[in-house]
């Protein structure tokens, strides 16, 4: 059961001043169990999805536990793109403004692509809290630039993405340069088989917080669109004709498909903003202050790009291309529907794809099959598992006799013989259908 209010976890005054200048009234559930074991002292692993409120679940009581009377660095926060450490900086910033402690509470950010002697420079008094990525802060900790041994706590936040990113060994790395007493907090989506031996390694009984994942709010609406061999741009344009966003950000599955689509788009007169990694560090930069700027209704965006950056005000997401995994489906649409607000999101799909949406049905998830006539939507059939079937069943029977050896003689019984051989690759062409379902 949550509390009413923060009061529960006996803040100092300056966090209730935060608190209030925040408009946060409530903890959310990570906050509520998560906030009590930070403050004893414990190492933990909080895992929630993206929106839930991860982000202020560690920085209120890091800030209930800095010492402003000692110098040197009391918190390392780590984050594994440029773009999600800044918008931790800025968080942190604004609740030193908020607590009216400037020049008492300090902190730095440190992240590449940015003059990394203006940066020494500016390292000259060690600040409070410094947060970053994982290479540059081993850079400068390596060069002797900055000490993290004096740091109570560490936190790894998107520890997921960390690992995708290979990122876990730079992390091991500045750990090690830690005192072996320091507390550990893990942030995460979700925790990956592959990431149990690092957390054996560093965190010693954490305390392992699991919200129950809610697979979309009630809030929010699942469309689905045939593709039919059309190009994924001309389905695109025919969506921006039935809804006015006020913000859509629309998932592609890699660079190469993101600057296509893009182009695609802009060649077809729809103005959109681009984000990926594969961007120059200043083009990324201008692209994501353009998008919180509202420079855009439309926003092309990669998987990675997107992950845990706070877009304000995102009304739509659209798959233009489905991930492969339930859990980057879940990522992608938990961009809308933020804090009881409407969202909904747009798939194109194709046969390969209902492997998944089958999987997201069966968990409870509810999608409407649709198509747009004449810039407004229409229902479509529903392209479940059995009229596939029969199509693959067809294509099977085909590709399998196909592959049947020709006979150089005619012989009794040949017809028979060919039958049994082509019964027998069909077999084996459906076993192998199969397991790539179960994938």
């Amino acid at each position: 059961m949550q509390s009413n209010n923060f009061t529960s976890f006996s803040f100092r005054q300056e966090l209730h001043t935060v608190l209030e200048k925040l408009h946060f009234h409530q903890p959310t559930g990570i906050q509520e169990k998560i906030i009590p074991a930070i403050l004893s002292g414990e190492s933990v692993i909080g895992q929630s999805q993206t929106g839930s409120g991860k982000t202020h679940a560690f920085l209120l009581p890091i800030f209930n536990l800095l010492d402003e009377s000692k110098q040197g660095v009391q918190f390392v926060i780590t984050s594994p793109t440029r773009e999600l450490a800044t918008q931790i900086y800025n968080e942190v910033k604004k609740m030193i403004q908020y607590a009216n402690k400037e020049g008492k509470w300090t902190t730095r950010l440190l992240v590449g692509g940015t003059d990394k002697q203006r940066m020494i420079d500016k390292l000259t008094d060690p600040p409070h809290i410094i947060v970053g990525t994982p290479g540059r802060i081993l850079d400068l900790v390596q060069e002797g630039v900055i000490s993290i041994f004096s740091a109570r706590s560490f936190v790894i936040d998107e520890a997921d993405l960390m690992l995708d990113l290979g990122l876990i060994k730079e992390i091991d790395q500045l750990l090690v340069r830690c005192n072996q007493a320091i507390q550990v907090l893990v942030f995460s989506a979700t925790i990956p088989q592959k990431m149990q031996p690092f957390l054996k390694k560093y965190l010693s009984g954490p305390i392992h917080v699991k919200m129950d994942q809610v697979l979309s709010p009630e809030t929010m609406e699942h469309r689905l669109i045939h593709r039919k061999h059309r190009e994924e741009a001309d389905v695109i344009m025919e969506i921006s004709q039935a809804i006015n966003p006020y913000i859509a950000i629309i998932f592609t599955n890699g660079r190469e498909q993101a600057d296509k689509l893009s182009n695609a788009l802009l060649q077809r007169g729809l103005e959109v903003g681009i984000l990926h990694g594969g961007l120059p560090a200043r083009e990324r930069k201008r692209a994501l202050k353009e998008i919180q700027n509202l420079r855009y209704q439309y926003i092309v965006a990669t998987d990675l790009a997107a992950r845990g950056i706070h877009i304000e005000g995102v009304s739509h997401v659209i798959n233009a291309q489905l991930p492969k995994q339930v859990e980057f489906y879940i990522h992608r649409v938990g961009r809308t529907a933020r804090a009881g607000m409407e969202g909904t999101a747009i798939s194109l799909y194709t046969e390969e794809d209902l492997v998944l949406i089958e999987k997201l049905e069966e968990q409870g998830l509810k999608f409407t099959f649709s198509n747009i006539k004449n810039g407004s939507w229409v229902e479509d059939k529903h392209w479940n598992r059995r009229n596939i079937r029969k199509k693959t069943d067809k294509s099977l029977e085909e590709e399998a006799w196909r592959r049947v050896p020709k006979a150089k003689k005619v012989k009794p019984g040949y017809r028979k013989k060919m039958k049994q051989q082509q019964q027998q690759i069909k077999r084996q062409l459906s076993n192998q259908t199969k397991r790539n379902y179960k994938k």
